[in-house]
């Protein structure tokens, strides 16, 4: 074999190699867009589901997306606990009136948002520690969920941690209390 010959021959083996190392790149690239794209869906900014279950006046499971806590609100839960002293502080009768607040909240939701559809905006971060998406639900006719219970007195805002609308809910939970609203009557 000449000279020239085996340098072309190498050549073309190099260009062979250069260009499956090429394929393979763009075969990874796209592999990593593609798994970028389909776990888009659990960190997009809104998500869309039917409210299969109803858990307590703060938590929720909607259908393709799993279980949900309503962010920057808390619901009087179902048994006493150590947070019914941050209800009685803000103006809670007892925590027999928590009890049936917590109870009366579970059976509004039931009633009015099992079976719905609502749309979802995480927040940052989008998980608490149970695993659960911290989300504004809203709702089908564009109220926000964690707003109303609020306005209508049945939550008060959870203080433990930041979130985006954090001074907001704190003015709509002042004018509750003010007004005697749900469990601050």
């Amino acid at each position: 074999m000449t000279p020239s010959l085996e340098n072309q021959l190498r050549r073309s083996k190099s260009l062979v190699a250069l260009r499956g190392r090429t394929l393979q790149l763009r075969l990874l690239v796209f592999a990593a867009l593609v798994g970028i794209a389909l776990a888009a869906p659990a960190c997009a900014a809104d998500l869309h589901g039917r409210v299969s279950w109803i858990y307590d006046g703060d938590s929720i499971k909607v259908d393709g997306v799993g279980d949900v806590r309503l962010v920057g609100i808390d619901a009087p839960e179902k048994k006493g606990g150590y947070r019914d002293r941050d209800f009685l502080r803000l103006g809670a009768d007892s925590p027999a009136q928590l009890r049936r607040s917590g109870r009366d909240t579970l059976h509004y939701l039931i009633r009015t948002l099992k079976g719905e559809q609502v749309r979802l905006e995480p927040e940052d971060p989008p998980r608490d520690k149970y695993g659960r998406l911290l989300a504004y639900v809203w709702l089908e006719d564009g109220n926000m969920l964690n707003r109303k219970l609020l306005r209508q007195g049945r939550v008060r805002v959870y203080r433990y941690f930041d979130f985006a609308r954090k001074e907001e809910f704190l003015r709509i939970e002042r004018k509750a209390i003010r007004a005697g609203r749900g469990m601050w009557d």
